[in-house]
């Protein structure tokens, strides 16, 4: 989850909130790609999540980095993340460790990034005994088990989640995800973007679907994650219909931020208890939390981290629906969405094959794809083929570029090849090998 954010000053017009996102239009020339994923640190002998503080645990890790020239960033008296060079480092809820990456120009750079950073976590966590698993849900830890990282934004959204949804707090602190980040060139260019995006998310949850267990055993679902942002909260969730309705743009996006509830307001390094209350009544002074008191900029680009449908706009798309996985499988995230967002031939072809769906069946494929995955079906059409036409699309847009990036999508390649997923391997061995055991899966997971 997202850090502190810098927006800028007072909002001294309603515009300024539209035009806060078209300010992230870039030329193509311009355009980078973010990954950012989140992963569950566990102690080898004892297979218990990783605690925050102690001999073994993320503080250690913290102290660790440092020595990486990573720069720590406090909350309190507690450091919760660490940045260097255009990336972060943070801490999910439940002490899931996230890499955001810098913004970089091609999915080698990314790769090289990607293996830097659990290159160097390893040399501080591997005499620890910590490791890492790369998974969608944990498979076995209680909600009582998981610790609780000491962020004020968290407690507020632990109480707040507990009462508007049923899943919001297995979201907080017992799911990981991998999602990439990219630009787009105009108000036009992101609409086309966000509508395929939101059309195509079933086919990244069903590709990447690891999740298959939670409380200890299989839960009827390839993609548990999926499942519970599904009962979550619908206030800040879901596939967004009005996306597709003619007319969309930027303002559109901004007055469904404006219709979600609020958290909290950060000032002077604390969260104010803001929840339920309503950005539209901040905007006029009247928010009971800071009577008086309008927001700025920044607190607009705070509430835009706390809605979470499955792609999100600010000055760029965040692709939401995948769970987290191996590292071949967080390498192929991005080069999934790359091929088809960054080349237009490949993203006009992208949205012939999604233009005919209505939200019905968006709906139902985003279902079907947290169940069954690869072999699920709504409304006649099937996602398995649905995502052979998406990854060869992506494949073509990744050679457009001339740079050698389809190789990252090898993962996919074989998923849809063999028809399975790393959920549907990992039942099979759960099944068979493991005996219906769960403790292989630490290792078989690790990053």
């Amino acid at each position: 989850m997202s850090i502190p954010q810098s927006g800028g000053g007072p909002i001294e017009d309603f515009s300024q909130l539209a035009e806060m996102m078209e300010s992230g239009s870039k030329p193509k020339a311009d355009w980078r790609i973010g990954t950012e994923h989140e992963k569950f640190g566990w102690l080898t002998d004892t297979r218990a999540p990783l605690p925050y503080a102690g001999d073994r645990s993320i503080s250690a890790l913290f102290a660790g980095l440092q020595t990486f020239g990573w720069t720590p960033v406090a909350e309190a008296d507690n450091i919760i993340g660490m940045t260097r060079a255009g990336a972060n480092i943070s801490l999910e809820p439940g002490g899931q460790f996230e890499l955001s990456g810098a913004p970089l120009e091609d999915l080698h750079q990314g790769a090289a990034e990607l293996q830097n950073h659990l290159d160097e976590v390893r040399q501080i966590a591997d005499p620890l005994g910590i490791k890492f698993m790369g998974i969608g849900a944990a498979p076995e830890w209680s909600a009582t088990t998981m610790p609780v990282m000491p962020k004020g934004r968290y407690r507020l959204m632990t109480d707040y989640m507990g009462r508007v949804g049923t899943h919001g707090t297995q979201m907080m602190y017992r799911t990981c995800t991998v999602q990439v980040n990219l630009d787009y060139a105009s108000e036009a260019d992101m609409v086309k973007k966000l509508r395929v995006a939101l059309a195509l998310q079933p086919v990244a949850t069903a590709l990447f679907a690891s999740s298959p267990f939670f409380d200890g055993k299989p839960n009827q679902h390839k993609s548990w994650r999926s499942r519970i942002w599904r009962g979550l909260d619908n206030a800040r969730t879901g596939m967004l219909p009005f996306a597709f309705d003619q007319g969309f743009g930027f303002q559109q996006y901004v007055d469904w931020v404006l219709d979600a509830p609020m958290y909290f307001v950060y000032r002077d390094g604390k969260y104010i208890n803001a929840l339920g209350q309503s950005f539209r009544a901040f905007l006029k002074g009247e928010l009971p939390a800071m009577p008086g008191e309008k927001p700025t900029l920044s607190d607009w680009a705070d509430h835009m981290t706390t809605v979470f449908p499955e792609a999100r706009v600010k000055k760029y798309i965040e692709m939401r629906g995948a769970d987290c996985g191996d590292q071949a499988h967080i390498d192929a995230l991005p080069a999934f969405w790359v091929g088809l967002m960054y080349d237009d031939a490949a993203l006009d072809a992208a949205w012939d094959l999604v233009k005919g769906f209505d939200a019905e069946t968006r709906e139902a494929l985003r279902v079907g794809a947290s169940v069954n995955a690869l072999q699920a079906e709504a409304n006649g059409v099937k996602l398995l083929d649905l995502a052979r036409a998406a990854v060869g699309l992506s494949h073509a847009g990744l050679a457009a570029r001339g740079l050698d990036e389809q190789r990252y999508l090898a993962p996919l390649v074989q998923n849809l090849a063999t028809e399975k997923t790393q959920a549907d391997r990992w039942l099979d061995l759960y099944n068979g090998a493991w005996g219906k055991s769960l403790t292989p899966i630490y290792e078989a997971s690790s990053l």
